[in-house]
């Protein structure tokens, strides 16, 4: 997976032990995995989106500063992610979190200047304004409704600066309702180095719809539609070509068949000979040094990171594997 395309690691592996969220894997909610809630526009975007599918109906209406974007969902993910990690610890959980600003921003890869608080302000504000009346259901329960992605947020404390320190979020009850059936998947943590928004909303189709199969099909007209993107067709199947040849989706490869089909390959999937194999002791030892996360996914992101980097001969896979998580700071001690 080349890094050409990726953006940069900001923020020293060293530093995530300030944020919880690297003992708690990045949660993404199947509801916004699948439907086109999100705006891929980089300049607001204040159309309202109507969008159909296989008897779903989502209705996403801006407020005046825009759409919430593919980027502003990062702070959405990072609240899901501390709220499974505190559910799978036994702990209480409530609709409102209380967060540092700071490590919000490392967590998610993103800027921790003056810009980069303004930035994650602004963010709040088209999360809070974005209005969506759907039939989509959550745990297990369809009803027709609308209602903000999160219901209020508020800056409890300034530095001298002027720079938010601490923030409180009310997530909405229908979020919150996914959260508790375990509506939710792993993502790789590359996602927050993705450039692009057409590639985040790719790579969510990829890890919803292909997971840990070998592969997946979808027809260039559909993952037109489930991306949610403006483009015309014709710019859009470029779009898609670019991504082909870039080659830098987490997890996922992408290739074009006959009539307008992507083929999605799961990287350093089970069924290639070639991959390596870990034993379900080495599962166990990864599930005790990394508690919280899915280990099947690191496993296949591990194994994609091998493939990507020569297919070295192993003679000990298990403790490959290991060595790996605890050099990228997923694993303690």
């Amino acid at each position: 997976m080349g890094a050409g395309g990726l953006l940069p690691d900001r923020h020293p592996t060293g530093d995530f032990f300030v944020c919880d969220i690297f003992a708690a894997a990045p949660k993404d909610d199947l509801g916004t995995m699948e439907h086109p809630i999100f705006s891929l526009s980089t300049r607001p975007d204040r159309r309202i989106l109507s969008y159909t599918h296989n008897g779903i109906e989502v209705e996403v209406t801006p407020s005046v500063r825009g759409r919430a974007t593919i980027h502003d969902k990062d702070i959405l993910i990072f609240c899901i992610s501390q709220l499974m990690a505190a559910m799978n610890a036994g702990r209480t959980i409530s609709r409102t979190l209380h967060l540092k600003a700071h490590d919000l921003l490392v967590a998610t890869n993103r800027d921790t200047s003056g810009d980069g608080y303004t930035r994650l302000r602004e963010a709040f504000e088209r999360l809070a304004g974005t209005r969506i009346t759907t039939n989509l259901s959550t745990g297990g329960e369809e009803t027709t409704r609308g209602f903000g992605l999160i219901e209020e947020w508020e800056i409890r404390r300034k530095s001298r600066g002027g720079r938010m320190v601490s923030v409180v979020v009310t997530l909405s009850e229908w979020l919150f309702r996914a959260i508790l059936a375990k509506s939710v998947l792993t993502l790789s943590r590359d996602y927050f180095r993705l450039r692009k928004p057409l590639e985040r909303r790719v790579y969510e189709l990829a890890r919803k719809h292909c997971g840990r199969q070998p592969e997946w099909r979808i027809g260039l007209a559909t993952l037109h539609k489930k991306t949610g993107s403006t483009a015309p067709l014709r710019v859009f199947r470029a779009a898609i070509r670019r991504m082909i040849a870039e080659n830098h989706l987490p997890d996922y490869k992408l290739a074009e068949e006959d009539a307008d089909v992507i083929r999605v390959t799961r990287r350093g999937a089970p069924g290639r000979a070639d991959a390596p194999h870990v034993s379900p002791d080495a599962l166990e030892a990864a599930r005790a040094q990394a508690p919280g996360m899915d280990v099947y996914a690191l496993v296949a992101e591990w194994q994609g990171w091998w493939a990507d980097t020569g297919r070295a001969r192993l003679s000990n896979p298990d403790k490959a594997f290991l060595g790996w998580l605890r050099r990228r700071g997923m694993a303690k001690g």
